[in-house]
Formats: C-alpha cells, sequence, structure tokens
C-alpha cells in the first residue's frame, strides 16, 4: 500500500474500487502541494477549513485532528475509499465531517482547500455555493496537475471569489490561490435542463452530470431498442446519470421495478427530481452507489447500461469491466444485460467472456446496442 508522507501526516491510502496491482496511487503532487502550502498559514487549531473534492481522503485525512474539517465531493466512490482509508489509518469511519454535493454547506468557513475536479460546471456550482460562507480575505487554494488544470479555472475563481495568484510548478503541479473579496451573491446557472421529444420528458441536470446541456449521443442511440413488454420484470439502470434510460424504460413498462444507481451524488439527485417529474409517486430505488455492488445475487432481470469510459481524469475500461461483471453476479440465469458503446471499445468481445450469449441489437457508424443473457 503506498505512504502518503506529507507537512501534517504520514497515511496508507487505497483507491476505490480497489484493483489488484493497482498501478495509481489515491494522492499526488498536487495534495502534497496544497498541504505544504496550507502548513505555512499557521491556521489555529479551531479554524474550520473545508476541503473539496479529495478523491480518495488525503488532504481531509491529514488535516484530522489539526482543524476542524468538513470534505465534500460529488463522487460516492470517493466517500468510500475515505471511510476505508479512516479506518487502515487509526481513525473512526464517521471521525470526518462529509457532504455530499448534493447538499448545501453550512456556517462560515476560515480556509478552503480544492481539487479541480474534471467537470469544471461543478468547480462553478461550488464557488457560488461557497460565496456566502466567505469573509473577506479567506484564501480558496485550488490544486491540480498541471496536465488537468485549464485556465478556465482560475478565471472562475477569479469570477467568484476575488483575485487570484497561480504558484510556481512543483514536481508537474500548481496552486491557484484566490483571496475572498466580498460581493453580491452569484446566481447558479445550474440546474440546467432539456428537452426531449420521444420520450416527452423535460430533464433536470446538476452541475456534475455527465452532457448536462443535452442529451449524450450514445443515450441517443440506445433510447430507442430499451426492451419492452417486461412485465414486472426488476431492471436496474447502472450509471444512471440523470436517469432518463430508466425512466423511459418505466415509461414504456408499467409494471416493471426499478433501481437507479450512480457514483455521482449529484445524478443521483437529478434522477430523483426527473423521475418525480415524469413518474410522480410510482415507487423506485433511486441511490448513489459502488454501482450493483449492494444489489444481492439473482436479483435482477435486467440491467440498463451506457457505462462510462473514464474515473476523474483517468481514462480506461475498467470501471465497464466491473460493471459488467457486477451485472452478471446480479443478473438471474436468463436475465439480461443491455449496454450501448462506441464501435471501437470491442464490448462484444468482452461480454462473451462472462455471458452465454451476446446480440447486437441495433448499430451506426458510431455505437452498437448490445444484449448480454446470462
Amino acid at each position: 500500500m503506498p505512504r502518503f508522507d506529507n507537512a501534517f501526516a504520514q497515511l496508507d491510502l487505497v483507491r476505490q474500487p480497489e484493483m489488484a496491482n493497482e498501478p495509481l496511487y489515491a494522492f499526488d503532487a498536487a495534495d502534497d502541494y496544497l498541504l505544504a502550502h496550507l502548513a505555512e498559514q499557521q491556521l489555529p487549531s479551531a479554524a474550520r477549513v473545508l476541503v473539496l473534492n479529495d478523491g480518495f481522503g488525503a488532504l481531509a485525512i491529514s488535516l484530522l485532528g489539526r482543524f476542524d474539517v468538513v470534505t465534500s465531493g460529488d463522487s460516492h466512490l470517493g466517500a468510500l475509499a475515505l471511510v476505508k482509508n479512516l479506518a487502515s489509518n487509526g481513525h473512526a469511519y464517521d471521525a470526518l465531517n462529509l457532504l455530499p454535493s448534493s447538499e448545501p454547506f453550512e456556517g462560515a468557513f476560515d480556509h478552503v482547500l480544492v481539487r479541480v475536479p474534471k467537470t469544471l460546471a461543478l468547480l462553478e456550482e461550488q464557488l457560488i455555493r461557497l460565496q456566502p460562507h466567505l469573509r473577506d480575505g479567506v484564501q480558496v487554494v485550488a490544486g491540480a496537475m498541471i496536465k488537468h488544470l485549464p485556465r478556465a479555472a482560475g478565471d472562475l475563481l477569479e469570477k467568484y471569489i476575488g483575485p487570484v495568484q497561480a504558484s510556481l510548478a512543483v514536481k508537474k503541479a500548481r496552486l491557484l490561490t484566490a483571496t475572498y473579496q466580498h460581493r453580491e451573491p452569484a446566481r447558479s446557472p445550474y440546474p440546467t435542463r432539456y428537452q426531449l421529444d420521444t420520450p416527452a420528458l423535460e430533464l433536470v441536470n446538476h452541475a456534475n452530470v455527465f452532457c448536462r446541456d443535452g442529451l449524450d449521443i450514445g443515450t441517443r442511440a440506445f433510447l430507442p431498442h430499451l426492451p419492452r413488454n417486461l412485465g414486472s420484470a426488476r431492471v436496474a439502470d447502472l450509471g444512471c446519470g440523470n436517469g432518463v434510460l430508466g425512466i423511459a424504460s418505466a415509461l414504456s413498462n408499467p409494471d416493471a421495478h426499478y433501481t437507479l444507481v450512480d457514483e455521482s451524488y449529484m445524478a443521483v439527485q437529478s434522477a430523483r427530481e426527473n423521475w418525480h417529474a415524469a413518474l410522480g409517486e410510482r415507487e423506485a430505488n433511486i441511490q448513489p452507489g459502488d454501482g450493483l455492488a449492494g444489489q444481492p445475487a439473482s436479483s435482477l432481470d435486467v440491467v440498463l447500461c451506457n457505462p462510462p469510459f473514464h474515473q476523474q481524469q483517468v481514462v480506461g475500461d475498467f470501471l465497464a469491466w466491473r460493471m459488467f461483471q457486477q451485472a452478471r453476479e446480479a443478473l438471474v440465469t436468463g436475465g439480461a444485460l443491455y449496454i450501448v458503446g462506441n464501435r471501437h471499445l470491442g464490448y462484444h468481445t468482452k461480454l462473451a467472456r462472462l455471458f452465454r450469449g451476446v446480440e447486437q441489437v441495433a448499430a451506426n457508424p458510431k455505437f452498437v446496442v448490445l444484449r448480454a443473457r446470462k
């Protein structure tokens, strides 16, 4: 297990989901830089420090016992890693105040550490929400590896917080330090909304939802080919995003029972709101989760999935492969996993290693829709 030695602590940290022979660390030079910078500030122990988008707990756990720490982010996998890493470093699982991004901040903060997220809309929403919780002179320090630090991140800090100073690069990481200057609280542009014609829906999309300004082309290719005549089947929308696949399926299958799950708290918030708008009080289990990890074996008849191809800034098919494995475990014998994917990803071959039959349901020049039967 890699060890993270920094200005405040020495920690053993893991990523989530855990992988055999994991090549990536649960921390990087930007985490180290942020903590070294904070150590120079000489804040009192009573200072209230907010940590945003702390991937796997490296920042918040390092500061535990040093300050009054609140940590907030949009990743349920990150929250699970935080709990594991608390335990592996001798802390109680609830030793930190963990606030999902779907919940508002409370009280004032004396200092803010930010890991710049992949989705800048999430950063914008966080900075807008943060404004009423800062007093003049409070520093908001954002860190990232330089290759993942767009110029727009500094622009957002300047717009919503105050003057920004960029640090020198250290181990290919950089900090942006913004000093808060009072201003009238900004009005958030989130959530966004867009309309679908078939089915006729208006979809709400909170800031960190994938393709929040319009339906992504993979889902557009998938929608006409969702299974019908499912009767009272138990159906899961795995990696549900704003819930569009599960909701469209439910509209066509009035007696089916639905579970919608995503690792993004804002996606789950969006899916709940969209389900209620489209289907009223019809029951559904809509929750954050590590895919179908908590789903009992042989408890589903159908799984719908538009799998992701990245976790934070890491690109690859490891999350998709894990979702396929989870779906196989959760499906009854004879149950089916329906997916959409880019042709070049070769999902047909991967699914054939797990399922007894894989069929192409539909295709266009860019995407394929596949059905895999257990």
